[in-house]
């Protein structure tokens, strides 16, 4: 079987083709790639897929690196289009670095005199919300270093290195903004009852959301395969994305008990962010489990 390998533009790729035996698999091709091109398209950097009419308001067929090259060919010639991805990083290296800044930054503000630095006297005891509120953020940042490690299975191996600039932005930054504010010299806190409820009601969410991922863990093998399954159990007879909502609620319980307007806008633009992930999940998952030809039905559940 020959294969052709261009590019959106149509140049090839890869001259003269290449020649499988009908056996072959995508990930074999994706393996003949980087050998062809100086080594250079590695295949977790490679998006291949079939192509499609110019004009077309179709989304192109992407090649699975599981299936056999024949199941995508019609007859004994198969073109396919060639994608370079970028630079790649696996997910685990991604979310830990994310993680880790968060982890390292917020006890800096707590246990070292920083703020002189900023024309305040740092004075050396600590409020017990504050120091409540530091232990709270790092067992937080620390789970989820250990979810991404023993827990988390994803689909997707690698993401374009780009993404670790963007989210280590993100999550560093506003560990920053919100150590600053809740360590400051002139922090004042609320009452003792708040501060508790705020902590439990935080830490519960914590636990509920950690279960929430085992259960998502759970649709799926070692290797991430597994594709889209419905979420059963739980929250999740109720909510589409349990584990979204258990993250928001615990980042409200700690703003309940430390009540800064940094812990606020980072939960606004948290929550507005997992929101929009968790309706287009809520729809994929709704578009894919219609009822029809033996496909199970979704159930009613809330989108959030």
């Amino acid at each position: 079987m020959k294969v052709s390998v261009v590019s959106r533009s149509g140049r090839e790729v890869v001259r003269g083709g290449l020649e499988f035996s009908d056996a072959a698999t995508v990930a074999h091709l994706q393996e003949a790639i980087y050998r062809k091109t100086a080594k250079k398209f590695y295949p977790s950097r490679q998006r291949l897929t079939l192509p499609v009419q110019p004009g077309s308001k179709e989304k192109p067929v992407v090649l699975s690196s599981k299936k056999r090259i024949k199941d995508y060919a019609d007859g004994n010639n198969v073109t396919v289009v060639f994608k370079d991805l970028g630079p790649q990083v696996s997910y685990r290296t991604l979310f830990f670095f994310e993680y880790l800044g968060p982890l390292l930054i917020y006890p800096i503000f707590y246990y070292f005199p920083v703020y002189q630095y900023f024309g305040f006297k740092d004075k050396h005891e600590k409020l017990p919300v504050q120091t409540y509120a530091m232990y709270y953020w790092c067992f937080h940042y620390f789970k989820r270093i250990l979810e991404t490690f023993f827990v988390h299975r994803f689909s997707h191996a690698t993401s374009p290195i780009a993404n670790v600039f963007r989210n280590c932005a993100y999550y560093w930054t506003f560990g920053a903004y919100i150590a600053y504010h809740v360590n400051h010299p002139l922090y004042t806190p609320v009452s003792d009852l708040q501060t508790k409820i705020g902590f439990a009601f935080g830490l519960l969410c914590q636990a509920s959301n950690f279960y929430c991922h085992i259960l998502l863990k759970n649709l799926r093998s070692p290797d991430g395969s597994g594709g889209y399954q419905i979420p059963r159990g739980f929250l999740f007879n109720i909510v589409t994305c349990a584990n979204y909502t258990t993250e928001i609620y615990q980042w409200l319980g700690f703003n309940i008990a430390t009540q800064t307007v940094a812990g606020y806008v980072f939960l606004l633009v948290a929550a507005s962010i997992m929101t929009n992930w968790a309706l287009g999940k809520h729809w994929r998952l709704k578009k894919l489990f219609d009822g029809k030809d033996g496909r199970p039905k979704y159930p009613r559940r809330w989108n959030k």
